[in-house]
């Protein structure tokens, strides 16, 4: 018997769990299969109403407590450094950028765990072994890249592809209208170099350079202290409401902690725009 995939995603909602941003909530997701010819159309267009890609889903928080978690994207034309952000890309200037096709290595893995073993000990990914992982950079139905970010050695002139240790990775979408940075990691020695953020300053350049307009960061959650460096850099907009709106430091996003800021399920996804190559299966 021949199968073949519906002409439009079919959605789902994942059973609740505790919230790794906010203490005393949980947390469901909904989501959809990201599969076939039309897969970069559909990521592109979801991506655009707050949607985030892991491997071959894409999910937007969907919680029956709050909408606290807003996709959070930087208008790169706009953008403007600080001092201080200026100062983090002067302290990793040894560092040598290289994108490559998304494929796992043994230095990426080595350098995935201490920086979980670290950072992130209790998280959701704490037990992801190394097929997991591959797992994870590799399975991929769309444009991806792996960015690296490798110490030059002593005599190295930039450009030149690097001798030095791997000290920072970036796992990346290309969408039509920027560039998702779906996962990163960093070497945990190099702490006080803000590696985190000079990742995201350099995904900036590289949006520049390729003439994208935004770069996705992923969820920005007002009250979480996890999330707060992503408001300290400029021209950040939010997925709030069903709109891109500016982030304003000033404004209050307490409305979205409260238990009737989410819509039902059914109303969430009768409001989903999905592109026409999708919603009638093409040609």
């Amino acid at each position: 018997m021949r199968h073949t995939l519906p002409l439009a995603p079919q959605f789902y909602v994942t059973a609740p769990q505790e919230c790794p941003y906010l203490n005393g909530r949980m947390e469901r997701k909904l989501f959809t299969a990201l599969q076939g010819e039309h897969a970069s159309t559909l990521n592109d267009t979801l991506s655009k109403q707050g949607f985030r890609r892991s491997q071959n889903v894409l999910y937007r928080p969907s919680c029956a407590e709050c909408s606290a978690c807003l996709s959070a994207r930087i208008r790169v034309a706009d953008f403007e450094p600080t001092k201080g952000q200026r100062r983090t890309m002067k302290r990793n200037g040894d560092l040598e950028r290289r994108a490559r096709a998304p494929w796992a290595s043994e230095d990426q893995y080595e350098l995935f765990r201490r920086y979980l073993d670290t950072r992130h000990a209790d998280g959701g990914m704490a037990d992801m072994d190394v097929f997991e992982f591959a797992a994870m950079i590799e399975e991929t139905p769309i444009k991806s890249r792996v960015i690296e970010y490798s110490e030059r050695g002593v005599d190295q002139d930039s450009g030149d592809e690097p001798t030095g240790p791997l000290r920072a990775v970036c796992l990346t979408d290309v969408l039509d209208d920027g560039l998702s940075m779906v996962y990163s990691f960093y070497d945990p020695d190099r702490n006080k170099t803000s590696l985190g953020t000079h990742m995201i300053l350099d995904h900036i350049q590289i949006a520049r350079e390729a003439g994208l307009p935004y770069v996705y960061l992923g969820y920005w959650v007002p009250g979480s202290p996890k999330m707060d460096y992503k408001a300290k850099f400029s021209a950040l907009e939010i997925y709030r409401q069903g709109q891109w709106t500016a982030l304003h430091g000033d404004e209050d996003y307490t409305s979205e902690l409260h238990p009737l800021s989410t819509d039902p399920i059914a109303e969430q996804v009768a409001s989903i725009t999905l592109p026409d190559t999708v919603r009638s299966g093409g040609s």
